[in-house]
């Protein structure tokens, strides 16, 4: 199993300090992981994610770039792929794009786009415009195709935010792979998902897809700091939900403990067949890149 890491691209502080996701994007390129990932908010203090896109093909050379995840129906699909297609085309061919609906009508509302357009339909829909654009195909109407070319043939892979089966279902015929997210760390649940995902592929005629869970981490020495830590991040980043209820769900969701249990849940998470988990912070101190890649040569 492979392990990637998420920039803190969420966190209240990001900005305290100019250079803290290039320090991050370097830590992440120079370290063992498997890809460098990030999300999308509109309503939120969050850098724009395409705009961060180039930044970080410019900061890094060796780790696959994913977003996890873009929701295409914020953008007009013929500039989102012709975005994406630079992006890959500016880190040498290593983009991912996962893509998702979204869970927040206010960030749809923010980017001017129908919150009615909030379907699984409507999101596969703009990946089929996306695709045809990386083909060179004219969708526009105008004297040349939409470029550049990506430098990934076919364009980037393309992977689907998910939580739940319908999803999973519904991305078979277009989707190569999962960006699942787990919040209470099932593993039992997870390797369901993934089962889900292996059979529904299969009976779309696709390759085997690649199979991706995250979940929030923070650490510490057993002093307990790391679980108010994701508890912060949590009323922070779950603005949109009543704080009583992030407050009832903070103390079963994620990770937050020592890198000796951090390992233990990653493994449970191989076990479950994951092909990669990719951890989201909830702290912007670096030295987390650090700490966590101690543990991938042992996963």
């Amino acid at each position: 199993m492979q392990l990637g890491m998420t920039l803190p691209v969420m966190e209240p502080d990001l900005w305290d300090a100019p250079d803290t996701l290039e320090r991050w994007a370097r830590a992440i390129d120079e370290g063992p992981f498997s890809s460098l990932c990030f999300g999308e908010r509109m309503a939120f203090a969050n850098p724009h994610s395409l705009t961060l896109l180039g930044a970080v093909a410019a900061w890094t050379s060796r780790v696959p770039i994913v977003t996890t995840v873009l929701v295409p129906q914020l953008h007009d699909p013929v500039t989102l792929a012709k975005a994406l297609a630079t992006a890959d085309r500016l880190s040498g061919g290593r983009l991912t794009v996962g893509v998702g609906v979204g869970g927040r009508e206010e960030d749809y509302r923010a980017a001017g786009a129908d919150p009615a357009t909030q379907t699984m339909q409507q999101m596969a829909d703009r990946v089929a415009v996306m695709r045809r654009v990386w083909a060179g195909e004219d969708v526009t109407g105008a004297t040349l195709p939409v470029g550049p070319p990506p430098l990934q043939a076919g364009g980037p892979p393309v992977h689907v935010g998910t939580m739940g089966p319908r999803t999973v279902r519904h991305a078979a015929a277009w989707a190569q792979g999962l960006a699942g997210v787990t919040l209470d760390l099932d593993p039992t649940g997870v390797a369901a998902l993934f089962d889900t995902a292996r059979t529904a592929w299969a009976e779309a005629g696709r390759p085997a897809p690649h199979l991706a869970t995250s979940f929030w981490f923070a650490l510490d020495d057993g002093d307990g700091s790391a679980r108010a830590q994701v508890h912060r991040h949590l009323r922070h980043y779950m603005n949109w939900i009543p704080a009583d209820l992030v407050d009832a769900m903070a103390s079963t969701t994620g990770y937050a403990g020592t890198l000796a249990g951090l390992r233990e849940v990653l493994l449970r998470m191989a076990d479950a067949g994951a092909d990669e988990v990719q951890l989201i912070p909830t702290g912007s101190d670096v030295r987390q890149v650090e700490e966590v890649a101690a543990l991938v040569g042992s996963l």
